[in-house]
């Protein structure tokens, strides 16, 4: 992942494309801060873990920006969440999110809403980049009422 990135970020300075180099470069700072902070190189489930965190940082400016009514800065901000998209795994589809929980249901075979870590720990590595976990914590929230 991390060589990807790198060969993107030399293609970006070959064609002069401003937009992608500046994108490419914070994720690649961003996964030097933190491999500084955990004093070893990350792997490539870590380093999906920053670019999400690159992506969720946009998308919180995109409301500010919305709300001081800054059609630019929400269009820019847009066009960097789609290059940073290019190195998230494929997303999965609802029904593939909703197949992957109810494997986890039975596998763990909760009993009330204190079992939602367990059921969040055992999904976070089949899930983490790939969907939006904030949905899969309100799906499991209102299976584990409903038991």
């Amino acid at each position: 992942m991390k060589e990807r990135i790198l060969e993107d970020l030399k293609t970006a300075m070959k064609k002069q494309d401003k937009e992608a180099l500046s994108v490419i470069r914070m994720v690649k700072g961003s996964i030097q801060m933190e491999e500084l902070n955990k004093k070893r190189e990350l792997n490539d489930e870590e380093i999906i873990s920053v670019i999400d965190k690159q992506i969720k940082m946009r998308k919180e400016s995109i409301i500010e920006f919305e709300k001081g009514n800054r059609p630019d800065l929400v269009e820019k901000t847009n066009a960097e969440i789609e290059i940073l998209n290019e190195y998230m795994p494929e997303p999965l589809s609802s029904d593939e999110v909703n197949k992957i929980i109810e494997d986890t249901f039975l596998e763990i075979q909760p009993t009330s809403i204190r079992d939602m870590g367990k059921i969040m720990n055992a999904l976070n590595p089949k899930l983490k980049g790939r969907t939006d976990m904030g949905k899969v914590s309100s799906i499991i929230k209102n299976k584990l009422n409903n038991i």
